[in-house]
């Protein structure tokens, strides 16, 4: 019996599909290795974001840390104020996520409050936000080397020492009354 042709084609198509695929096959190899392997755009965009994410949780950790220290600053500047106008003419009150001051002057024998202001953590920026009845000031807090922080206000795009910073949420609510 003698073989009939049909048995001889899928032998005779699988050769045909192999060279037919010969073409293509170097780019798929290379496709399915750049999909594996990755793009180096894509590589460099996720290490950015990762170190970014990271960044921004130390920033989020140390938050009520540096709302700490300048609390402290702050207490060494209503000591001074309160050394010259007396002990009931600022108070300072600290908590975990913000810081609250009040001030009050005499009148009639009785201390009444006269101004305040809020300072509270406000994770979204990372940073803090100072309300003293006029526009909140929004003021970034990122982490430099060694553990240090730095202080920018947003609105003004500009960066702020410890010293600015301190005139910057007391001034007007200590001296209402004195020109800037």
């Amino acid at each position: 019996m003698k073989a009939s042709p049909n048995l001889q084609e899928p032998e005779d198509s699988r050769k045909s599909f192999e060279k037919s695929q010969s073409f293509y096959w170097p780019l798929s190899i290379g496709w399915y290795y750049e999909v594996l392997m990755g793009f180096q755009w894509l590589e460099m965009r996720i290490s950015e974001e990762a170190e970014r994410r990271h960044k921004e949780a130390q920033t989020l950790e140390r938050l009520p840390r540096v709302l700490n220290e300048l609390g402290e600053a702050l207490a060494g500047c209503l000591n001074s104020y309160k050394a010259s106008f007396g002990d009931e003419s600022a108070e300072m009150v600290v908590h975990r996520d913000r810081i609250h001051i009040a001030v009050r002057e005499s009148q009639e024998g009785k201390w009444q409050q006269s101004a305040k202001v809020d300072i509270s953590i406000v994770a979204s920026v990372p940073g803090i936000q100072i309300e003293s009845g006029s526009e909140p000031l929004i003021v970034e807090i990122g982490m430099l080397p060694g553990d240090k922080a730095y202080y920018r206000d947003r609105q003004l795009d500009k960066y702020l020492n410890m010293e600015e910073l301190t005139r910057r949420i007391l001034d007007r609510v200590l001296f209402p009354r004195l020109a800037e």
